[in-house]
């Protein structure tokens, strides 16, 4: 990634902002309420960002929204970009790295996504202990530049073990379901074919989704800690025998909109920003 394409942004956000993020927040199809609740805020669409492609997904606002949330401070991501509306996947995960630059230490990455695992119904929320990469690319084939990250990034432990431990905990006091599992990233946009998703689950897949995967990469690739939420929105094609749609993704996400909320809001109160993993 270019890193004066970086610079620019971070520049121009910084321009606007008078405190530094620590955290990162990246909001899913649906999820971007929580962002709503951010104080203090300073709300900055993409489209003024310079170097930032727009968000064309419904569900996505499409806009940068930084201040504070349970006494840190965060930038969150309302709507993401996504591989399958075109962008090349050095745009895809640029925000990750304007994130960096703006002196974020730990990004929340939140998705909807399908269940593999026939365990799973809709409206649980799933905390993602690893991923598989089905992009069938990488955000870093190319040039590497030593000083956002070293050329063979380890993804031993892509989701932060240290943040892991404390989701359970937070579940555990917060009365709530959480899942764990693995998230597979597919590029999209068709939803899988039931053949795809009985491969799926052989293969360790618990979520099937369209992001995520090269955001983390990056992350980690920054030295990043990550911990990571998918609500599994759905069930995922031939378990249920029934019709996919992205409204029935929407409409689930609003049905789980509390939980959700009260999850993030008591891990990011919680949060050691910079702790190892």
């Amino acid at each position: 990634m270019d890193q004066l394409k970086i610079n620019n942004a971070v520049n121009f956000i910084n321009e606007k902002i008078e405190t530094k993020p620590t955290i990162g927040l990246i909001l899913g199809s649906g999820l971007g309420v929580l962002a709503d609740e951010i104080t203090n805020d300073v709300v900055i669409s993409y489209s003024k960002i310079p170097g930032f492609p727009t968000s064309t997904v419904t569900g996505h606002k499409g806009q940068l929204v930084i201040g504070e949330l349970e006494g840190q401070q965060v930038v969150a991501m309302q709507g993401r970009f996504h591989y399958y509306e075109g962008y090349p996947m050095d745009l895809v995960t640029l925000p990750v790295r304007v994130m960096k630059g703006l002196g974020v230490e730990t990004v929340i990455v939140t998705n909807a996504a399908g269940g593999v695992n026939t365990s799973f119904q809709a409206g649980d929320l799933m905390m993602i202990k690893d991923q598989i990469n089905f992009f069938g690319t990488n955000p870093l084939i190319g040039p590497n530049d030593e000083e956002q990250g070293v050329r063979f990034p380890d993804m031993s432990h892509a989701y932060s073990r240290r943040l892991l431990d404390l989701g359970r905990k937070v579940a555990k006091e917060k009365g709530i379901k959480l899942q764990e599992g693995v998230y597979a990233g597919n590029p999209g946009p068709s939803y899988e074919t039931p053949a795809e998703i009985r491969m799926l689950r052989v293969i360790g897949a618990d979520a099937i989704g369209m992001s995520t995967v090269p955001e983390v990469i990056v992350a980690r690739h920054c030295n990043m800690e990550v911990f990571g939420v998918s609500c599994i929105s759905n069930m995922a094609a031939g378990i249920l025998d029934q019709p996919l749609s992205h409204d029935e993704v929407i409409e689930t996400t609003e049905k789980v909109r509390n939980q959700f909320l009260t999850f993030i809001k008591e891990i990011v109160k919680k949060m050691e920003v910079g702790g190892n993993d």
